[in-house]
């Protein structure tokens, strides 16, 4: 077990995995060592890096007398525990093998998060230890920072973000270019952006996590993945983007959470989905790989939080940011702020969860087929914010609405009744709009 306050100024950290990240970690680390030593009052001897195969090429700069299979020896002999393995397991019996020893943990790990929080930050009071994990959400955003501590003293109202390059890259590509979905995903694995399996980007798995801990963070209660709605991107099309330029609107997928009150009693909702944003948002201008997060509060207003959500230098920023906090608590004293869930909000369903819609009609081209349409609309009580209408050569029409805010279950039930509305022929699409 390591010891909680080093007495020599030597805080000795080791390295879970030197992949893209872990290897940007371990090149700062060695380049500006004396710099991190003036700013936290501690030296950083990185003593280990844990890999599951010590042959395999690495980045020059890695020193390979410190490469080691023994993950488990190597969290025993640490002050620092970096995680940047990845995934449920091993890192989760590794990160609390660290925390319940009293070692810190400072982690990227937004899965690991999402699905495991309260058992982490359980194990770090227990050990007395400290849980880090900017690098977690947006990479070198410091999003966490922000809503942990500097807006400790606010209440927040919503938190909108765009927290997947790979996904905004997609759909940049197809608002400015015109590609396909398959096209813009292809050249995003060509260039790096995307997996050769891009399931948890594209499908909104990845974003879900982050909205977790984000929601989490900023509502002072405990959210999980399972508690986050999912939509992606995959339905997406060419054609879809074109209408949202006619709209004056940009597509992007958004992690959404807010404060919600329903009966009189104050929740929370959080959702990703794909949402039409107004090309004057502060979101509609993120292109790219880039990431962002809007947080609204009762004081401060809105912030927006942008910059570089991945990659390896980026994310390893916001890693070594968290080291050099947690080395000057090992020397000095001290801890990370504790996880802070006094709030308890309930989690608000669509009966209470404030939504507009754009929906896409195929319909008749005769009388009376607009004034049926907004009947269903006025009979769910849906107000109506704009109208679009297309005049094909066929005798059909295509409508393009755009609601006001209502709830989503009112919403859904209007969509469903459109779907079995006699003028109506089909139901093109149903976008979220965000940000008006």
């Amino acid at each position: 077990m390591t010891e909680n306050r080093p007495t020599d100024g030597v805080v000795r950290v080791g390295l879970l995995g030197c992949g893209t990240v872990g290897s940007q970690v371990v090149r700062l680390l060695r380049e500006h060592g004396d710099d991190w030593a003036a700013r936290s009052g501690a030296h950083l001897e990185l003593v280990g890096i844990a890999v599951r195969d010590t042959a395999a090429e690495r980045d020059p700069w890695v020193p390979r007398d410190l490469l080691t299979d023994d993950a488990e020896g190597l969290v025993g002999r640490a002050d620092v525990v970096i995680e940047l393995i990845g995934g449920i397991e091993p890192a989760r019996t590794l990160v609390l093998r660290a925390l319940r020893s009293g070692a810190t943990v400072v982690t990227g790990n937004k899965a690991l998060l999402a699905a495991h929080g309260p058992e982490l930050h359980a194990a770090a009071e227990a050990g007395d230890a400290d849980l880090y994990y900017e690098a977690a959400v947006a990479g070198a955003v410091p999003v966490v920072y922000g809503l942990r501590e500097s807006l400790a003293g606010d209440k927040i109202t919503a938190v909108l973000g765009i927290v997947n390059g790979t996904t905004n890259y997609i759909l940049d590509e197809m608002a400015t270019r015109g590609l396909s979905f398959d096209q813009a995903l292809s050249q995003a694995q060509e260039l790096g952006y995307a997996e050769a399996d891009p399931t948890a980007d594209v499908d909104g798995h990845d974003a879900a996590a982050k909205a977790a801990i984000l929601a989490s963070l900023a509502f002072h209660t405990r959210v999980g993945i399972d508690d986050v709605p999912v939509t992606g991107i995959r339905h997406i099309t060419a054609e879809d983007m074109a209408e949202a330029r006619e709209t004056g609107h940009v597509m992007k997928l958004l992690a959404v959470a807010r404060r919600t009150v329903s009966g009189g009693t104050e929740g929370i909702s959080v959702r990703v989905h794909p949402a039409l944003v107004p090309a004057a948002h502060p979101l509609a201008a993120v292109h790219g790989a880039f990431n962002a997060v809007v947080v609204e509060s009762e004081s401060a207003g809105r912030l927006m939080f942008y910059g570089q959500g991945a990659g390896g230098a980026p994310t390893a920023s916001a890693v070594l940011s968290d080291v050099v906090a947690a080395a000057n608590h090992k020397v000095h004293g001290g801890h990370a702020p504790r996880e802070s869930t006094y709030a308890e909000l309930p989690l608000h369903g669509p009966d209470a969860t404030a939504a507009r819609t754009q929906v896409q009609l195929r319909l008749a081209h005769a009388p009376g087929t607009l004034a049926a349409v907004a009947g269903v609309y006025g009979e769910e009580g849906v107000s109506i914010d704009s109208v679009r209408q297309q005049r094909s050569a066929d005798g059909v029409a295509q409508l393009t609405i755009i609601s006001d805010v209502s709830t989503e279950a009112a919403l859904e039930r209007t969509v469903a009744r459109l779907a079995e509305e006699p003028h109506v022929h089909e139901v093109i699409s149903v976008t979220r709009v965000e940000g008006a």
